[in-house]
């Protein structure tokens, strides 16, 4: 296993060091640093695989590092992340191979050596056994997502997204750094498995809640959540779903480690991590219900699946809470299910989207439609991908979002109001992003997949067979683990041995292929069931209907489309993407704050036209980061004043500071 391990981080050492050497001169030299992480991948997740099935493994570094106790773990929870992530990186590493070939799609070597850089950073937060080399490999996923977002810096805007991601990343990181330093100095050392069991103080329970959100930051929640849209529209081309669909799955390694190591959490922690999670959700789906670009539709998504993903956490500390192992069983069990059919659609998405993008030379919505008419293999990925993300049957996506509200639905069974209060709300804006959720990826797949094709959509060409191949692999996996949800669950209780009992994730397994949310004789399900049952509903359903309308059903009628409109109104009489949203626009008022403008415009031909346009306010960082960005600002102008002061005024200053700080040690000491 050793062996292995290194094998893989040496892969992706060598990836890194090919792009650094060889550039993007040659075409055949573009693939080879991805080929590295294709290799390195493979050696990672068959050291993951051997890790599930063996026991813990631990290799001391302290010698390398000078750093006394530094050691690498692979216990069954670091396994399972190395199993999914890494799993989940080989298409996406193919997709690399196959979109980098082309010319002009790169300007500057660095992109495969960033990527390989990612990978290798994530592998070592998962195995890290002690605080000093997590945060050390922690930085390195920051650093590298940073660099990732603003590797087209020449282009407008990708500088300032990455710089966003960087700065909000840096305030995780400090989180997480005060975190692990509080209780390092409780437990009286910085290696993990010394922290099982550490007494719980005031201290303790401020690092759990810095960790908690430190972790959280990487998942883009609320209000930490502004780096996300920008960074991930910011990267270029499959950079978004190693970004997207890997990267972020650290933040919940760290969430699941945490609630491993410190176990029993005071109250109003889950009832943070339900309500941001719930709020976070909400806010990301209703943003991306009415965004026009589709970089930014699935960047909000994200969002809003980070949200999901901190209410299952909030679910697994509200059993840590109040010692219920069946609710921990539950959440645990409702965090790994999300993540991996977010890991999967999502990278698909990011893939598609790639492909769509070098085809039309745009993501802006309106401009996308019937692309995947004239891209069906990528066409045909984005649209199960979607309907992944959208929680519709009979995907994973669905398998996870049903989970989730029945674990949100057992909050009858605790004796806490306040802990009743934050599941109930948490469940109903869940609800609510559910049916949002729909709407948004209902408007993508009716735009970008079932639209006319039109202009350079028309005439865009797929992506090679391997980039073809590495997104609809991952469009099958969203089906296909659908079908074998129960071979999942299996997997995955066995992965979370370290955080519960594998016995009590077990117990959602009602029968060999019939599910329920662990507590038995609640709700069941059978994912494996539906493959079969709603196919044959389909057809009973077109069958009637073709023999009650005598086969006209089948038949087509074309006709001059309608539009309520009356005379001198101009446009496409068809739905746009603004159209499409607008209903949203008003349900959502409430949280998207829009602006809205009704004016005259002279066109061309003499005639006036009355032009409505509508725009949305991102609240947090309308009425929280401007406010603070242009205090800074304001500061850092006046600081600027006391470059060019005089000698006696610096003297001055100095001596002011100095009193300062001995006053704050007499009143400490």
């Amino acid at each position: 296993m050793a062996t292995l391990l290194l094998l893989g981080l040496l892969a992706f050492v060598a990836g890194a060091a090919a792009d650094l050497a060889l550039g993007i001169g040659p075409r055949w030299a573009r693939p080879i640093p991805y080929w590295f992480s294709l290799l390195g991948a493979g050696a990672v997740v068959a050291t993951g695989v051997l890790g599930m099935g063996g026991g813990t493994v631990r290799i001391s570094l302290g010698t390398l590092l000078r750093f006394p106790g530094t050691t690498v773990v692979v216990d069954h929870l670091a396994a399972l992340f190395l199993v999914v992530v890494l799993g989940v990186s080989i298409p996406v590493s193919l997709g690399f191979a196959s979109w980098v070939g082309p010319e002009g799609r790169l300007r500057a070597r660095g992109l495969g050596a960033l990527y390989n850089a990612l990978l290798g950073s994530i592998v070592v937060v998962v195995i890290a056994g002690d605080a000093f080399l997590f945060m050390i490999a922690w930085e390195g996923v920051t650093l590298a997502m940073y660099a990732m977002a603003s590797f087209e810096r020449h282009r407008e805007d990708r500088a300032g997204a990455g710089f966003l991601a960087l700065s909000l990343g840096k305030i995780g990181g400090a989180m997480l750094l005060v975190g692990l330093l509080l209780v390092a100095a409780h437990a009286g050392t910085f290696v993990f498995s010394r922290w099982v069991g550490v007494r719980h103080s005031a201290a303790i329970d401020v690092a759990y809640l810095l960790l908690v959100l430190g972790f959280a930051v990487k998942l883009g929640v609320v209000p930490f959540h502004v780096w996300m849209p920008s960074a991930y529209a910011a990267a270029p081309g499959p950079a978004r779903a190693a970004m997207a669909g890997l990267a972020v799955n650290v933040g919940v390694y760290g969430l699941w480690r945490t609630l491993a190591l410190l176990g029993h959490p005071p109250v109003w922690i889950p009832i943070v991590a339900l309500v941001l999670g719930g709020i976070t959700a909400l806010l990301g789906v209703a943003h991306a219900a009415v965004h026009g670009d589709l970089r930014g539709v699935i960047a909000f998504s994200s969002v809003e699946n980070g949200g999901l993903l901190l209410v299952s956490v909030g679910v697994a500390l509200t059993g840590a809470a109040v010692g219920s192992p069946q609710l921990v069983a539950v959440g645990v069990l409702v965090g790994g299910l999300h993540m991996i059919a977010h890991a999967l659609a999502k990278s698909g998405l990011f893939l598609a989207t790639a492909s769509m993008e070098a085809a039309a030379g745009t993501t802006e919505l309106n401009d996308l439609r019937g692309v995947g008419r004239s891209l069906p293999w990528t066409g045909v990925t984005f649209a199960v991908a979607s309907i992944t993300l959208a929680g519709l049957p009979p995907t994973v996506g669905f398998v996870s979002e049903w989970f989730l509200l029945e674990a949100l639905m057992q909050q009858f069974r605790l004796s806490s109001l306040a802990l009743k209060l934050a599941m109930a709300g948490a469940g109903a804006l869940v609800a609510l992003t559910a049916g949002f959720a729909a709407l948004v990826f209902v408007r993508l797949i009716g735009l970008v997949v079932l639209g006319g094709a039109e202009g350079s959509v028309a005439r865009g060409r797929e992506a090679s067979m391997v980039g073809r191949s590495a997104a609809l692999l991952l469009a099958l996996a969203c089906l296909a683990v659908a079908a074998l949800t129960p071979l999942e669950i299996r997997f995955l209780a066995q992965g979370l041995g370290p955080v519960i009992s594998p016995g009590l994730v077990l117990r959602a397994l009602g029968s060999p292929w019939v599910l329920q949310p662990v507590f038995a004789g609640f709700s069941i399900l059978s994912p494996s069931w539906l493959w079969i049952v709603l196919p044959l509903l389909a057809l009973a359903a077109g069958l009637f209907a073709w023999a009650a309308s005598r086969g006209r059903l089948i038949r087509i009628r074309r006709v001059p489309a309608w539009r309520s409109a009356g005379g001198g109104v101009a446009g496409e009489a068809r739905y746009t993407a603004f159209g499409y949203s607008n209903p949203a626009r008003h349900v959502l008022d409430a949280v998207l704050r829009p602006r809205r403008e009704l004016r005259e415009e002279e066109a061309a031909d003499q005639e006036t036209h009355v032009v409505y346009s509508s725009d949305v306010v991102e609240p947090v960082e309308a009425y929280l980061y401007a406010p603070l960005r242009a205090t800074l600002l304001g500061l850092s102008r006046g600081a600027k004043r006391l470059q060019s002061g005089r000698l006696s005024a610096y003297v001055g200053y100095v001596l002011i500071a100095l009193v300062v700080a001995l006053a704050a040690v007499s009143v400490i000491r």
